[in-house]
């Protein structure tokens, strides 16, 4: 199914509704039969059914949402909230990274340095940007423009949508896990305020390598986890068709996160779906942005550091066990 009309499963009882409502504009116009009162009823219906649909997702259907072909992709946000955007390439190593984008842009005025991975929208572009998958060179790049925003004292803003890092043998053999490890230590370090937003996909070390940041958002239906659905079926139940299951089970959906404290905002939606108004949703993007960033530029370096320390030194609970008796 093409992605002009694409429509999830559990969207289907609201593609009927408005298949008929069109049918009946339709009707009225050729038979000049006032339709109105029928017409009204339908739209009630679809108003209800929408409202029924979206208020109560489940982590699995928040995750399809998460993963629509017509959702904004980072450069969308980052065409509809900034200006001036300049992209740099390259990680002075290897090659430069498709999936894997930066560069310096300004936002309300302000220069600000961009981090963002970055989908195809079609079959060529989604090739080409590896299906949003970096490899060890895109977060060497991305660590390469997050040192020259310190440099130059420039914010960093990182947009997470990605299903996980590439697996494959060849960026197994130039380093993947130790590329994303030593952005994991550097951006904790890093000194100037930093910000990433969860746009689609978050999965796993791939979206945290350009995740750790001062403050974490994530839009209602993005997702954020440290394995994929499917992956997580697919190890504990031996069964990839378990993936709700798999969904329910590793609280990965925005309102879980928020309550965890593993994010820091969640930025509401439209009705059903950031691809329903693109406008509105980069719209309360920029505001929580602009909020947390002027939070953050009202600290200086070493409060910086220490708040960003505390807030990850406090994710996640443990216990110690008790010693043992002989």
């Amino acid at each position: 199914m093409d992605a002009p009309t694409y429509v999830l499963e559990f969207e289907k009882p609201l593609r009927d509704l408005t298949k008929q409502l069109d049918e009946l504009r339709q009707q009225s116009i050729e038979t000049n039969v006032d339709l109105a009162t029928e017409i009204h009823a339908i739209e009630g219906k679809i108003e209800a059914t929408r409202r029924d649909i979206y208020s109560g997702l489940t982590p699995w259907q928040k995750v399809q949402i998460a993963r629509h072909p017509k959702r904004p992709y980072a450069l969308d946000y980052i065409r509809a909230i900034c200006t001036d955007f300049q992209e740099l390439h390259g990680d002075r190593q290897f090659k430069d990274d498709q999936a894997l984008i930066g560069g310096t842009a300004f936002f309300d005025g302000e220069a600000v340095m961009i981090v963002a991975q970055q989908k195809g929208r079609d079959p060529k572009e989604r090739v080409a940007r590896n299906f949003g998958m970096p490899q060890p060179e895109g977060y060497r790049k991305a660590l390469r423009l997050m040192r020259l925003a310190e440099k130059f004292g420039l914010p960093v803003l990182t947009f997470v949508d990605t299903p996980g890092a590439f697996p494959g043998i060849e960026s197994e053999a130039r380093h993947v896990s130790e590329a994303i490890a030593v952005n994991l230590r550097e951006m904790a370090m890093l000194r100037t305020p930093t910000i990433s937003v969860v746009v689609g996909e978050g999965g796993s070390g791939g979206a945290l390598g350009i995740g750790v940041t001062d403050r974490v958002l994530i839009f209602e239906n993005s997702y954020y986890s440290v394995i994929s659905p499917e992956g997580c079926a697919a190890i504990l139940w031996k069964d990839s068709a378990a993936a709700p299951k798999a969904a329910d089970a590793l609280k990965l959906s925005a309102d879980h996160l928020e309550k965890l404290g593993v994010v820091d905002e969640v930025i509401a939606e439209p009705s059903g779906g950031a691809h329903n108004d693109p406008a509105q949703a980069a719209g309360a993007l920029k505001y929580a942005l602009h909020k947390h960033l002027n939070d953050l530029r009202g600290l200086d370096v070493e409060k910086l550091l220490d708040t960003r320390y505390e807030r990850y030194r406090h994710l996640g609970v443990y216990e110690e066990a008790g010693a043992v008796r002989s």
